[in-house]
């Protein structure tokens, strides 16, 4: 634990936006289940709502840094393979 009355509340909202990032990794984590699941039925319409959600999570994630724009474009491109795959 730091000594510094700065660097106390530091390690405080570091916690806190550790937690916050962790819980948002945690539901883009699931929402790539989400889409792989769909896929593996081979429900089209469900996996396009489910890539459509993954986007939007995925935008969200580089817009709070969390992840890297190039990170974000090589999963949409990878899920859009996997949902395109379905006939």
């Amino acid at each position: 634990m730091a000594n510094i009355k700065q660097q106390m509340k530091r390690d405080i909202t570091n916690n806190k936006k550790n937690l916050l990032n962790s819980s948002f990794d945690s539901s883009l984590k699931t929402a790539m289940k989400a889409v792989e699941k769909a896929v593996a039925a081979s429900n089209k319409e469900e996996a396009s709502q489910a890539y459509s959600f993954l986007c939007k999570k995925l935008d969200k994630s580089v817009s709070k840094s969390i992840h890297n724009k190039n990170y974000v474009a090589r999963q949409k491109s990878r899920y859009a393979k996997m949902v395109n795959t379905i006939a």
